[in-house]
C-alpha cells in the first residue's frame, strides 16, 4: 500500500522488515523490494533480488515443495520482470499465473496479471479472455475493468475512455487508470484534460514515473516547454535512468505525428538504457517513418533480440526483408519505392502526377518540403498496413509521415474500390501541411484540407456526400469541430471515419468562404505557433468553435437542401428501404405504393426503380431511377441509380443518354473504373474520340 501511494522509502523499510523476520510472505516482499529498486534505477540490485525470487522457486521445485498461490504470483512477477533480459522467462511467468489461478479458482488476481502480460506482448484476444474471466469472479474489480479498457484501446475501439471511467468509478485513486485515461486524452488532442488526469494520478502517487511522463507529453505537445521540462526533472529525480520516461514521450509524440520529435526522444531513452527493447523499438519505428531505413532496421533488430514477442517489430522486420523485391527511382523531388514487377507500369503515371501535385501545392502554400519526398507503394494491403502501424488490418489507403508517404498500389485493392491518384494527391498535401506547421496541425484540419485539395486536383476527385452523412447531420450525430479529431482516431461506428473526412472538408470550404482564399495558410501558421483549434478559429475567422459549428450546420443545410429534403424520416432508414425484403407480395406492394405516392422520397424511388430493373421491366424502372438521380445527383454508391439507368438507355439504343449518365457517375465517383471503360466505349462509338481518350486517361488513376 505504501508503494502504491508513492511512499517508497517507507515501503522499502516494510519489505526489508518482512524479509528480516522471515515472514510468511517473504517472496512477495522480495518481489516488491525488487520492483522498488528497479523503479528508482538500481537495475543490478533489482535484477539480483528478482533472481533470488526465481532461485527460491527453483529450490522449492527441486524439493517437491508446492508454493502457495500468492507465492506463485510473486515468482511470476519476477519472471515477468526478468523477461526483458531472458525472453523465455515470459512463458514461465504466464505458466505461474495459470498455476496460481488453478490453485485458487476464486481469486481474480492471477487472471488479471496474465491479462496484463498478454497486453504487454500485444495479444489482445487472450488478454480480453483473462480480464473477462477475472470479472466473472469480481464484476467490479477496477484493475480488470482497466484491463478491458486497455484491450479496447489496443483494438482501436471508441469505448476505451468510457471503460476506463468505469474503473475509476469503482476506485478513483487507481493510478494506472488515471495515467491510461491521460494517455487516451493525449491521443485525442485534449491536452489540458490529459494533464489534469496525470496530476490527479500524481496526487495519489507522486512517485508514478508514467504519470510524470504523460504529464510531460501533454505539456510538450501543448507547446509548454517549461512545463514539460519540469515533469521530466521530477521523473528523473525519482529514477535518473528512467528510459521509459522518454520512450513514453516518444510514443505519444508519434501518436501526434511529431515523428522527428519522437526520434529525438527515443534517442534519449536509448542513451539512458542501451538495453531497452522498448526504447530501441520506438526509435526504429520512427526512423523508418522518416525514411531512414537501414538505421531504423538496426534499431528494430536490437529491439527484437531483446523482446522477440513484440508483434509490431517482428512484422516490420519481416516486411523489411521483402525490400529486395522493390526498386527505388530517384528524381530531384521524389524517391519512388515500387515493387520490381510494377515499377515500369506505374512510373509513367505516378511521376508526372506527383510532380504536378507538388507544383500546385507549393504554389498554394508558398513553401515546400525540405528534402525529396519518399513515396512507397505496396502491392499488398497487409504490407502497407504493417509499414504504417506494425499490424495488418488498417482500413486506410495511404499515410503520410511528413516527407515519407506510404500507400496501397493499384493492385492492392479490388478494381473499382480505390483511386490511387487521389490518394497520392491527398498524402502529398499532408507533407506540405506537416512541414509548414512543424507537425503541429490537428488531424481534422489536415485531413479536411487534403480532401479539399483532392477536389481541386481534378473534376470528380475527392469525397462526396452520402445518404449516411446527411442522415448523421440531420440526426445531430456529427461531432463538434473541437472534437472532430475523435472521429478519425476513435470512431464510434464504422462509418464515422468517412463522415469525419467529409465533414472536415466542408469545414475547410467554409473557412475559405468566411476568411478568404488564404484562410488555410493562416490556420496552418496559427497551429505552427502552438494554437489549438479554438485559438486558431478565433484568430482566422473571429469565431468561437460553437459559433463556427452553427455556421457550418447552416452551410451544410443550404448546400445539400435538395438531398436532405429527399431523405426519409429518421425512423425510415434508407438502407433498410433499399435492402429490405421485397420478395414477399405485401412488402413489394408497400414499396410500390410508397414510390408512387411519394415522388420526393429518394430511397423509395431508388429501391422501386432498381427492383423493376432487376425484374427486367426497363421501361417501368427508368422513370423511378431518373427521379432518384434528380433528387440526389451526388449519390454514387454501388446501389445508386447511375449504372442501371445507363444500362437501360444502352439497351434502348440511346448511347448518348447512357454516356451522359456514366459521365455524371464518374464526376462523383472517381474510382468507378468499369464506368470509365464503358464511357470510353460509348464515346468512341459516337465518334467522340477526345472524350473517349479522356475517360481512359482518367481510368488509369482508378
Amino acid at each position: 500500500i505504501l508503494a502504491l501511494r508513492g511512499r517508497r522509502a517507507e515501503a522499502e523499510t516494510e519489505f526489508r522488515r518482512a524479509l528480516a523476520a522471515r515472514a510468511p510472505d517473504t517472496l512477495a516482499a522480495l518481489a516488491g523490494l525488487a520492483a522498488l529498486l528497479r523503479d528508482r534505477g538500481a537495475r543490478d540490485s533489482a535484477a539480483a533480488a528478482f533472481d533470488r525470487v526465481l532461485a527460491a522457486y527453483e529450490r522449492a521445485s527441486e524439493r517437491g515443495h508446492t508454493l502457495a498461490p500468492a507465492e506463485l504470483l510473486a515468482v511470476g512477477d519476477a519472471a515477468r520482470a526478468l523477461g526483458a533480459r531472458e525472453p523465455a522467462l515470459v512463458r514461465l511467468a504466464l505458466r505461474l499465473f495459470d498455476e496460481a489461478a488453478a490453485r485458487d479458482p476464486a481469486d481474480p488476481e492471477p487472471r488479471i496479471r496474465a491479462g496484463e502480460l498478454f497486453l504487454e506482448k500485444y495479444n489482445g484476444t487472450d488478454a480480453r479472455e483473462s480480464f473477462e474471466a477475472a470479472l466473472r469472479l469480481a464484476p467490479r474489480h477496477p484493475r480488470a475493468l482497466l484491463g478491458l479498457a486497455r484491450v479496447a484501446d489496443f483494438e482501436g475501439s471508441a469505448d476505451a475512455l468510457d471503460q476506463v471511467r468505469a474503473a475509476l468509478e469503482v476506485n478513483p485513486n487507481l493510478v494506472p487508470a488515471r495515467v491510461f485515461a491521460a494517455r487516451l486524452l493525449v491521443a485525442l488532442g485534449r491536452l489540458e484534460d490529459a494533464a489534469r488526469e496525470a496530476e490527479r494520478a500524481l496526487a495519489v502517487n507522486p512517485s508514478s514515473s508514467e504519470a510524470h511522463a504523460v504529464l510531460a507529453a501533454a505539456r510538450l505537445l501543448a507547446g509548454d516547454r517549461a512545463g514539460a521540462e519540469a515533469a521530466e526533472r521530477a521523473a528523473l529525480a525519482l529514477n535518473p535512468r528512467d528510459a521509459d520516461l522518454y520512450a513514453t514521450l516518444a510514443e505519444l509524440a508519434a501518436q501526434a505525428r511529431r515523428y522527428p520529435d519522437a526520434v529525438a526522444l527515443a534517442r534519449r531513452a536509448v542513451a539512458l538504457d542501451s538495453g531497452s527493447a522498448r526504447a530501441h523499438g520506438v526509435l526504429g519505428l520512427n526512423l523508418l517513418r522518416l525514411g531512414r531505413i537501414e538505421e531504423g532496421r538496426a534499431s528494430l533488430e536490437r529491439a527484437f533480440r531483446a523482446d522477440p514477442y513484440h508483434v509490431w517489430i517482428k512484422n516490420t522486420l519481416d516486411l523489411l526483408d521483402t525490400f529486395s523485391r522493390y526498386r527505388e527511382v530517384a528524381t530531384p523531388r521524389f524517391r519512388f519505392f515500387l515493387a520490381q514487377n510494377e515499377a515500369d507500369v506505374l512510373l509513367p503515371y505516378l511521376a508526372p502526377l506527383a510532380e504536378e501535385a507538388y507544383d500546385r501545392l507549393a504554389a498554394r502554400y508558398g513553401d515546400r518540403p525540405a528534402g525529396p519526398v519518399r513515396v512507397e507503394l505496396y502491392p499488398s494491403h497487409a504490407d502497407f498496413s504493417v509499414r504504417t502501424v506494425g499490424l495488418v488490418g488498417l482500413g486506410a489507403l495511404g499515410a503520410s509521415f511528413g516527407e515519407v508517404l506510404v500507400m496501397d498500389s493499384p493492385s492492392a485493392r479490388e478494381r473499382g474500390t480505390f483511386h490511387w491518384g487521389t490518394t497520392l494527391w491527398h498524402e502529398l498535401a499532408h507533407a506540405f501541411h506537416l512541414g509548414r506547421t512543424g507537425h503541429r496541425v490537428p488531424r481534422w484540419f489536415t485531413e479536411g484540407l487534403a480532401v479539399l485539395e483532392e477536389r481541386r486536383a481534378r473534376p470528380g476527385w475527392g469525397a462526396d456526400v452520402t445518404p449516411a452523412f446527411l442522415a448523421a447531420f440531420r440526426d445531430g450525430r456529427l461531432l463538434p469541430i473541437t472534437e472532430l479529431d475523435r472521429g478519425f482516431v476513435r470512431p464510434r461506428d464504422p462509418d464515422e471515419v468517412a463522415r469525419s473526412y467529409f465533414h472536415a472538408s466542408l469545414a475547410c470550404e467554409l473557412l475559405e468562404r468566411l476568411a478568404g482564399p488564404d484562410a488555410a495558410r493562416r490556420m496552418l501558421d496559427a497551429f505552427a505557433r502552438g494554437a489549438d483549434t479554438r485559438a486558431a478559429l478565433r484568430e482566422v475567422v473571429g469565431l468561437e468553435p460553437e459559433a463556427f459549428d452553427r455556421r457550418l450546420a447552416d452551410y451544410i443545410a443550404e448546400r445539400f437542401a435538395g438531398p436532405l429534403a429527399a431523405l426519409p424520416a429518421a425512423a425510415e432508414d434508407p438502407a433498410k428501404v433499399r435492402e429490405g425484403d421485397v420478395a414477399a407480395p405485401a412488402a413489394r406492394a408497400a414499396l410500390e405504393r410508397r414510390a408512387r405516392t411519394r415522388p420526393d422520397d429518394f430511397a423509395a424511388q431508388l429501391a422501386y426503380g432498381r427492383l423493376l430493373y432487376r425484374e427486367g421491366d426497363l421501361d417501368g424502372a427508368a422513370p423511378y431511377l431518373e427521379r432518384a438521380l434528380a433528387l440526389f445527383p451526388e449519390y454514387a454508391g454501388p446501389d445508386g441509380p447511375h449504372r442501371p439507368l445507363a444500362e437501360i438507355y444502352r439497351r434502348q439504343g440511346d448511347a448518348r443518354r447512357a454516356a451522359d449518365v456514366l459521365a455524371r457517375l464518374v464526376a462523383v465517383d472517381e474510382a468507378a473504373y468499369d464506368a470509365y471503360l464503358e464511357l470510353a466505349e460509348l464515346e468512341a462509338g459516337l465518334g467522340n474520340d477526345v472524350a473517349a481518350a479522356d475517360a481512359l486517361e482518367r481510368a488509369a488513376y482508378a
